[in-house]
């Protein structure tokens, strides 16, 4: 017969500490613990199989689990010489889910099951602690109630508050057994009350039903959520822990608490926990009391102290990893309940990684790979204070699109952010952003959108920037035009106006109203140096570079360790203030000589842009991409110049001066250029813009814009060169769906390239033109395309709208509804789509390998900073990833941990 049913305690297990995928972190712990001899209390764990089993089978378990599961508590009680639910000697237990991976208070837990009407008498007795039984008795049926019953636990606090008041106690240790027992009568009736049955006496079927809830309690709405936010397989299951029950609530001699061998927030070499005398588990964790400092236990229980010392000193040791552990002590003797690998803060983590390899407890290489990459967001972005958050009001919870703190005044337009922020900080609050807020974004502290998700432009953008980001909080109704944010905060209507202060939490999506104080991140802190040196010596060749626009951002790529710029996106340029009517003249010209003439204007500007990045970047290669928009995301929208059209017969002066200041354009020619503006806005005017005129394809319709690029790329090199700075030049061709658009923009570009270079007398600088591989055809014929590709760059942004026919802006709208039904496991801009979009990477990188074996291969997409997505690029063989700035040490962890885990295309990477 197949075993769901493994014992534990008095020196010997069924199963051992490496059996979590059976036993459940918890059971797996409590079997390594009984191995080791140490004080657990014995008992037994139902498998995480039967957990399936049970909803495979409609909320059952197979009747061999009933069996095994008689057969194990048969052998407990004549372990411990007590019977489950005997009016004598009762045994009572504790009734505790357990994953394979911890999700800490995110499932059920029943403790004193075995107690009733007549078990509690005998409990009495034999403690000679009236007191101690009843409150035991009332602690049970209230879990039971809560957890087994779904009885609310406000109505279980309500009888309970109100016996206290009526008596007078301030605390839950000042009720008598009598006050006890009459909360007992209460608590009972209420049961009947909300069951329509009395309270079970039966205590095996106490047991059953416990076990039950537990199970069910993996599917419970907090679980579900715990486990989409950590990516915890939903078919893992929970296995059922049933112990015997040791009371921490028998005096002032017995106690309980919980502890971590190290400090989990800081990583500190420091014994941290807390523990409570006279009380059990739930009081430490409730906050029904105030628990006292671990270090406390050595002045009240010198012997225990010391004893739990050693133990947990040796837990440490054996596992070779911080430890997370639970104990009782019950009338002076202390038994250990539960340990496990302790979660941790990122600057603990990184601590601890680095301590632990310096003690020689674990190598160098287990050090790396014992960090989450994700968790490093939180070393290197400014973070709220803790305690300051407490201080003030939550408005919503929105997307955490951007790490970072950020507290300023709410303006409402870009224009207005460039205004105040002279002044003081700001926080630009937008429905959504577009690529004309750029100017605002820049110098404000923090972005908060109302619309968009993790991949929006305010996201994109915001983490290119370093600026902390939340998105897509959809309880906020922003309204630019009255410069008003309303959101219904506990059924009250809260409004903030232009000026108040905001504070955003872009690690973790909320938003406060108010001022809060922040708490600087150190980016070259010694620990976190040592590791990512570390990480670096596993990555070896596997390059990390960085999406970066402007000198700035450059720079704080090269403070994150990255080698180079992986993306360049010239438009961002073009918005600045004052180039944006340039941009806008050469848009509307209509022949080319008038537009060769603005972009003649705009050559220098560009030139000392990518002048900036090559000196910042000496050494490294740096992409810089051709222009990539639609036109019409130069000019003002359509609807808004229709209004203003409308508008202007009908302005007064002021009006007419604000119009003047929006369109660049003189008082006296609104009426007749306005016209003109809108036509050519209708005529660039596209049904779908994101497959429309863009990318290569502006380039091959005005061929004179890639030129200017390419110009300024070229005698910016030229200009850096001289100065002894290193230039690396790749230039990338966007939206490239085949062979003959790449040959045609190439062409430009290396024609440019020969005639700069040439007067210049520096025909040996190295530079590479290649394409970004973002429409599923050049995927398809990458073969074709590499024939005139020095490299690829994958930009998957774009390439998942594309291959999955899906919008990242408009998918927000039904990305709740797909990954509740389970369609999507991650959102796929977020997280690479590698069964779809994967192998059309995979199909590129071979085909286009074939044709050029020293083809470099990148990505520059949003995805190159995900670190399960960075394992894929290595695995599919490319040579980078590209990521923003920010996101570096996180994909450099990735790569470093990608190596360890080995690859199969390392032969095709350094061919």
């Amino acid at each position: 017969m197949k075993k769901y049913v493994y014992s534990f305690g008095g020196g010997s297990a069924d199963g051992d500490g490496k059996m979590k995928d059976v036993l459940g972190g918890k059971g797996a712990g409590l079997a390594e613990m009984s191995r080791a001899h140490l004080p657990v209390p014995p008992g037994f764990t139902i498998s995480t199989e039967v957990c399936n089993l049970y909803f495979q089978s409609g909320n059952k378990v197979p009747p061999e689990v009933d069996q095994q599961t008689s057969e194990a508590l048969g052998e407990l009680e004549q372990q411990m010489g007590q019977k489950l639910g005997d009016a004598q000697n009762p045994l009572l237990v504790s009734v505790r889910s357990g994953a394979k991976f911890s999700m800490p208070g995110m499932m059920d837990t029943i403790l004193n099951l075995g107690l009733n009407d007549q078990a509690v008498q005998s409990i009495e007795r034999r403690s000679g602690n009236p007191r101690f039984a009843q409150d035991c008795y009332r602690r049970f049926i209230q879990m039971f109630g809560n957890v087994v019953l779904e009885i609310e636990k406000h109505d279980f606090d309500q009888i309970f508050d109100a016996r206290k008041k009526k008596t007078g106690a301030k605390f839950d240790t000042d009720l008598t057994a009598e006050d006890l027992k009459a909360i007992i009568v209460d608590y009972k009736k209420l049961v009947e009350k909300k069951t329509g049955k009395p309270f079970p006496q039966e205590a095996r079927q106490q047991l059953a039903m416990a076990r039950d809830a537990v199970f069910r309690s993996w599917n419970g709405k907090r679980a579900i959520t715990y486990r989409r936010m950590n990516q915890i397989p939903d078919n893992l299951g929970t296995a059922v822990n049933v112990q015997t029950m040791v009371f921490g609530n028998l005096g002032d001699t017995s106690a309980t608490g919980v502890g971590f061998t190290r400090n989990p927030s800081t990583g500190e070499k420091a014994f941290y926990g807390e523990f409570l005398v006279n009380a059990q588990g739930e009081d430490v964790v409730a906050g029904i009391r105030t628990p006292q400092p671990i270090s406390e236990l050595e002045k009240a229980m010198p012997q225990v102290y010391g004893q739990l010392r050693e133990i947990t000193g040796n837990l440490e040791k054996h596992y070779r990893d911080v430890q997370d552990f639970e104990f009782t002590v019950q009338e002076g003797k202390l038994y250990m309940l539960q340990t496990r690998n302790g979660k941790r803060t990122g600057p603990a983590a990184v601590r601890i990684a680095v301590d632990m390899v310096k003690e020689k407890l674990i190598t160098k290489q287990e050090g790396v790979l014992r960090v989450d990459p994700q968790q490093l967001d939180q070393l290197l972005h400014p973070v709220l204070d803790a305690e300051a958050k407490k201080s003030l009001k939550l408005l919503a919870t929105g997307l955490p699109a951007s790490p970072g703190a950020a507290v300023g005044r709410v303006v409402f337009t870009a224009d207005e952010a460039v205004v105040q922020a002279p002044k003081g900080p700001v926080i630009l609050v937008r429905a959504e952003t577009v690529p004309d807020d750029i100017h605002g974004m820049e110098v404000a502290k923090g972005i908060l959108t109302s619309r968009g998700g993790m991949t929006s432009h305010a996201a994109v953008v915001a983490r290119g920037m370093g600026i902390p980001c939340v998105a897509g909080a959809g309880e906020l109704e922003v309204n630019e035009r009255r410069k008003e944010l309303v959101v219904n905060v506990n059924s009250k209507k809260l409004m903030l106006r232009e000026g108040d202060w905001i504070s955003l939490d872009g690690s973790t999506g909320e938003v406060f109203a108010g001022q809060a104080r922040t708490i600087d991140a150190d980016p070259s802190s010694g620990v976190l140096a040592t590791f990512m040196g570390w990480a670096d010596e596993f990555r070896g060749k596997f390059g990390v570079r960085a999406n970066a626009d402007i000198p700035r951002d450059a720079k704080a790529a090269r403070r994150f360790g990255a080698e180079g710029i992986g993306l360049c996106r010239t438009e961002h340029m073009f918005f600045a203030e004052d180039r944006i009517p340039f941009m806008q003249a050469m848009i509307l010209a209509r022949d080319e000589k008038t537009r060769r003439k603005t972009l003649a204007k705009l050559l220098p500007m560009q030139r000392a842009d990518f002048a900036g990045l090559f000196k910042e970047m000496d050494g490294f290669p740096v992409v810089i991409r051709t222009l990539d928009p639609p036109l019409h995301e130069f000019l003002p929208k359509r609807e808004n110049l229709m209004v203003d059209l409308a508008r202007l017969p009908h302005a007064d002066s002021k009006t007419k001066k604000e119009m003047s200041q929006r369109y660049g354009l003189p008082v006296g020619q609104l009426r007749k250029e306005l016209p003109v503006l809108l036509a050519r806005v209708e005529e660039l005017h596209e049904f779908n813009p994101m497959l429309g005129h863009r990318g290569c394809r502006l380039g091959v319709t005005y061929p004179e814009i890639t030129e200017m690029q390419a110009r300024a790329i070229f005698e910016a090199a030229v200009q850096v060169t001289k100065k002894g700075v290193k230039v690396i030049p790749e230039v990338m061709i966007p939206l490239v769906g085949g062979v003959k658009e790449l040959e045609n923009q190439k062409k430009i570009v290396v024609e440019v390239a020969a005639e700069v270079l040439e007067k210049a007398n520096m025909k040996d600088l190295k530079y590479m033109v290649g394409t970004m591989i973002e429409i599923p055809r050049a995927a398809l014929t990458a073969d074709q395309v590499a024939t005139q590709a020095d490299f690829f760059s994958f930009g998957t942004n774009d390439l998942t709208q594309t291959t999955m026919g899906l919008s990242r802006d408009d998918y927000t709208k039904f990305q709740k509804d797909y990954e509740k039904a389970k369609i999507f496991d991650n959102d796929p801009f977020a997280v690479l789509d590698q069964e779809g979009v994967g192998k059309l990477i995979e199909m590129a990188v071979e085909l286009g390998r074939q044709a050029r074996r020293d083809l470099e291969v990148g990505i520059c997409g949003e995805h190159g900073g995900e670190p399960s997505s960075v394992q894929f690029c290595y695995r599919a063989g490319m040579n980078y990833v590209s990521c923003s700035p920010y996101r570096v040490p996180i994909a450099r962890l990735a790569a470093a941990q990608a190596v360890i885990s080995g690859d199969k295309s390392e032969a095709m990477r350094t061919a």
